[in-house]
């Protein structure tokens, strides 16, 4: 069944090839009805449609590209292209909706889609991977743009191809903001959302990371943290010629240099290890070597939250966190004998360049208030021990009443999805779910 499907729907997109449009194409069904193909190629905003080999259990697997104002609340400003997969299996089942909160890095099937063998649309952001146009206005980065960007997509191919299905949002980290910010603005456009480990901060440098570092896990672990931090900034000289090499080797560099990056890195340490999960069994010993030192501080950091290349990739990342949708900074009142400063580091270097503007706490509050009154059928999911669970959801006394649910693994990390519940929770969780689509 699945050959046939696909050998079809070749055979349709083999018949346009090098038209622009297909929206003039006549259906030539072999079992006289309007394929999948067709229907995507009809829908209004849409300028291309490839059919690709299906992945996971899809019967057909399509690349969507929507033609998108750059401002929904001025059109004058012009358009981009936004990409969309879907995994198309059945127009009855379920359609679990990826709201991505950067670009699209991979065309297999979510958790929940595996799950229930579902249908599946990827929904790339706004100005992330091909995502964007060639010249970016910041100020139309907005989460407001973005929910329109993905109601419309949404609204599109649920109209066209799958009119009588469940429809379910998900996401996963800024993916879980970006759901929350499309259910604020759309709050009946879909019949539930599942989030993963996404947080709702309250600030730009949102003061809750600060007490859950101070407070996570037990006091020996937290102990150990804090000494591989400290073992750093006594050797910052040896582990900076360190990074300095390994700039040469990889080409690398830093807006706020070199000397900068070193600082920062040691600094986010303790928040990358416990949003990783990294076991305090795996820190270097007090008289461990330089190498091993710089090799544990890179294995759970990394270079890509500073690196001058990366940032520019994350630009759209931190644009939204330093104007919306808030981040964290870096407490130095535990280092200063190192670092001569209590004052909090902060990401002002990663706006774009020429360009900055205040934070607004305006949309996350409003965010909260939705969550807290009004929000419907929505489940959270957490680790206990990732650093972003600082600023999770809270739920109220009304959250079940409107069956709003969390679940929040001990323990869990960043990398927490169902999955890594016991089997009892899983069903729990799935029996919630099942609800909403059997409704």
């Amino acid at each position: 069944m699945k050959l046939r499907n696909y050998l079809y729907a070749l055979l349709i997109s083999l018949s346009i090839v090098g038209c622009k449009s297909t929206k003039d194409v006549q259906s030539t069904s072999i079992q006289n009805e309007i394929s999948t193909f067709e229907k995507l190629s009809n829908i209004k905003n849409v300028v291309t449609v490839e059919l690709k080999t299906p992945t996971s259990h899809f019967d057909e697997f399509y690349e969507i590209w929507f033609e998108q104002p750059i401002d929904h609340n001025d059109t004058s400003k012009g358009s981009f292209k936004q990409r969309v997969l879907l995994g198309f299996e059945n127009s009855n089942l379920p359609v679990i909706v990826e709201l991505e909160g950067y670009g699209i890095n991979s065309e297999k099937a979510g958790e929940l889609t595996t799950h229930y063998k579902a249908n599946e649309i990827i929904i790339e952001h706004r100005y992330f991977n091909n995502s964007r146009p060639e010249e970016i206005d910041w100020n139309t980065l907005t989460l407001e743009n973005a929910a329109k960007d993905q109601n419309m997509i949404i609204k599109s191919i649920k109209d066209a191809v799958f009119p009588k299905a469940k429809f379910i949002t998900t996401g996963i980290s800024k993916g879980c903001q970006t759901t929350m910010a499309h259910r604020r603005f759309f709050p009946n456009a879909v019949d539930a959302s599942v989030c993963y480990v996404g947080p709702l901060n309250y600030k730009r440098e949102d003061p809750r990371v600060y007490s859950f570092l101070k407070t996570v896990a037990t006091q020996d672990e937290r102990d150990k943290v804090m000494a591989f931090q400290n073992l750093c900034f006594k050797n910052k000289s040896a582990l900076l010629e360190k990074m300095k090499a390994a700039a040469i080797a990889k080409n690398m560099s830093w807006e706020f240099g070199v000397e900068k990056a070193i600082e920062y890195t040691i600094l986010e340490y303790s928040f990358a290890f416990w949003q990783w999960g990294t076991s305090t069994d795996d820190i270097p010993s007090q008289n461990a070597s330089i190498d091993a030192i710089y090799k544990h501080l890179i294995d759970v950091v990394g270079y890509g939250f500073f690196e001058e290349s990366s940032v520019n990739k994350l630009q759209p990342y931190f644009w939204a966190a330093l104007t919306q949708q808030g981040i964290y900074g870096y407490e130095t009142a535990p280092f200063k004998t190192y670092l001569n400063t209590e004052d909090i580091y902060k990401f002002d270097w990663a706006f774009p360049e020429g360009i900055s503007k205040t934070y607004d706490l305006k949309p996350m509050q409003d965010i909260k208030w939705f969550l807290d009154t009004t929000a419907e059928d929505m489940l959270f999911i957490y680790g206990e021990y990732d650093a972003w669970s600082a600023t999770a959801v809270e739920l109220n006394d009304t959250s079940k009443d409107r069956e709003i649910y969390k679940y929040v693994k001990p323990k869990g990390d960043h990398t927490t999805r169902i999955k890594s519940f016991s089997e009892d929770t899983q069903q729990s969780i799935y029996s919630i779910i099942d609800g909403w689509l059997n409704d």
